[in-house]
């Protein structure tokens, strides 16, 4: 609140002078679990845990937790976790704070689960099945190869968790170097000062006359004061009708839809024009938080970091860990409803679980899956500057496909990386069952790469009552 579009995003589309509630032990609600799930399945988490005692305990934690508990099964939880992906580890340390009993297992014996980091050698025992890459790409513990690669928006609401629950103490970030658009088969960037907006290629004088008042509109655009509104209620008016208010084109509607609002198809066009609305704001919150190249932020050691930070967090407030836990299967009454846990013999029982969707197949739905590429590279993504860091999103129109591919690229200034070699991933919406030819657009503007890693992940959806059984499937 009260950050303005920068001045650059008015001067890139004009070329002449002229940018509470109070959560207990006793009364912690399935609503408020379900509340966090469906903010965390979007990595967007608008209500945190705000009482008075969560705060004070962030401040001042009790040194009684902090002496390291033995683990038992033999006992009772509030909330059982099963699974150390990034969700889960998020909603652990927030229970853990919040005063509750947790138990949190994982069948591996590492953490982040399908979105943890991988050494060289971990990478090559998952892709090549062996242990031994080649001497030339360097040492195995100088990669931390993310297998869920995302940037972080800079004022987006993950970095507001961040900062709320303390976990920042354990983890270091650094501003991505630049974002760059997909159009007309050239990688343009997309404009972070004047001078760039001043000359970027991405829309003509006369179109950039028209965005700018649409750009105005944004800025001044407050949800909470009609007379922002300019007689429009954007609950109703779809992006398309606002959009074509300002007579702006199909490539000006494609760039503020995919690079600035950074929706992923366009869908969004025919949907309620706030949430692009709000989108685009953040997008200018975020790039004028750290005045960088881009909006984006990312963990050195990579995303892997971030469990592992919210795992401590949780271990610091008395939550209970154990990794390395085979075949833990959910307990259940005759009613249906969840009553613990059991591996290796022994059963933890409990009030509530929280876990990924693996631990509970028969709840949940498959709703698609995701493609990815995996190079190690020694140059940048070429066209980008020479850019350390850095995202490239290609539009579906750019490519004739259902939803947008995107460029990821890391190196070793984000310490994933040893000195010299680039870690590069292309990822898309799965819409064929061929990854390697689906991907060769984005994998062709990578230039020579040294090694090219395939992968594909399903993405699944709970189906069960949450209010009935008691079980909170992350997505």
């Amino acid at each position: 609140p009260g950050i303005s579009l920068p001045s650059f995003l008015f001067t890139l589309f004009i070329n002449i002078p002229d940018s509470t509630g109070d959560s207990t032990q006793s009364s912690y609600s399935n609503s408020y679990l379900l509340l966090l799930l469906r903010h965390l399945r979007s990595y967007s988490l608008s209500d945190l845990p705000s009482s008075a005692a969560a705060r004070s305990a962030l401040r001042h934690p009790p040194t009684d937790r902090r002496r390291r508990r033995t683990a038992t099964m033999d006992e009772e939880y509030d909330v059982i976790v099963l699974g150390t992906g990034l969700k889960e580890c998020i909603l652990s340390g927030l229970l853990s704070v919040d005063g509750l009993k947790v138990l949190h297992m994982d069948r591996n014996d590492y953490y982040g689960a399908e979105s943890t980091s991988l050494n060289l050698i971990q990478l090559w025992k998952k892709f090549r099945n062996s242990d031994k890459p080649p001497p030339h790409l360097g040492s195995s513990r100088d990669y931390n190869v993310d297998m869920v690669p995302k940037f972080m928006m800079a004022n987006g609401t993950l970095v507001r968790v961040l900062i709320h629950t303390d976990v920042t103490k354990y983890l270091y970030f650094k501003a991505v170097d630049g974002g760059y658009v997909f159009n007309k088969g050239k990688v343009h960037k997309v404009p972070a000062t004047d001078m760039e907006a001043l000359k970027s290629p991405l829309m003509g004088m006369f179109e950039k006359r028209r965005a700018r008042k649409f750009f105005i509109y944004v800025q001044d655009y407050d949800e909470n004061d009609p007379k922002t509104h300019e007689g429009m209620d954007l609950t109703r008016v779809t992006t398309r009708e606002l959009i074509a208010k300002y007579g702006l084109d199909d490539n000006t509607m494609d760039f503020i839809g995919h690079a600035l609002a950074l929706h992923r198809d366009d869908r969004f066009l025919d949907e309620p024009a706030l949430d692009t609305v709000k989108r685009m704001k953040l997008y200018a919150e975020s790039l004028a938080r750290f005045q960088g190249g881009s909006p984006y932020i990312y963990p050195l050691y990579g995303l892997g970091e971030l469990p592992q930070a919210f795992a401590r967090l949780s271990a610091v407030y008395g939550g209970t860990y154990m990794l390395n836990k085979p075949e833990c299967k959910v307990e259940f009454n005759e009613e249906g409803q969840v009553i613990g846990v059991t591996s290796e013999g022994e059963t933890a029982k409990c009030k509530k679980v929280v876990c990924d969707p693996s631990y509970l197949t028969n709840k949940v739905r498959k709703i698609g899956k995701v493609s990815r590429a995996i190079c190690i590279m020694s140059h940048p993504i070429p066209n980008t500057n020479d850019s350390h860091s850095v995202q490239v999103i290609i539009p579906q129109k750019q490519l004739g496909r259902k939803s947008d591919m995107y460029l990821f690229c890391c190196s070793y200034s984000h310490n994933v990386a040893p000195k010299g070699k680039f870690i590069a991933f292309v990822s898309a919406e799965a819409e064929t069952d061929q990854p390697e030819i689906e991907l060769k657009p984005g994998v062709d503007l990578l230039g020579p790469v040294d090694e090219i890693f395939y992968d594909t992940y399903d993405r699944y959806e709970p189906v069960n009552e949450p209010s009935l059984d008691n079980c909170f499937i992350s997505t």
